[in-house]
């Protein structure tokens, strides 16, 4: 799953179209209920398990896309 992809789950999630690859989750207004549905969506399209431990570690597009990267 590349950035542009995870920038959209991003930008559905929080309904803010300002998301870009170092746009930090929880200072936009995110939070541990909205970082599940972040962690559903990218577990539906692309196979991926992560945990909020993990989103914690990489609240950004561009670091999530590097860990989704590592573990695929």
């Amino acid at each position: 799953m590349n950035v542009d992809a995870v920038s959209d789950i991003f930008r559905r999630v929080l309904e803010n179209a300002e998301v870009s690859a170092d746009s930090d989750f929880f200072v936009m207004g995110g939070d541990s209920l909205l970082a599940t549905r972040v962690l559903s969506a990218i577990a539906r399209a692309c196979g991926v398990e992560l945990d909020f431990d993990d989103f914690a570690d990489a609240p950004t597009p561009g670091a999530l896309a590097k860990k989704i990267a590592s573990m695929a």
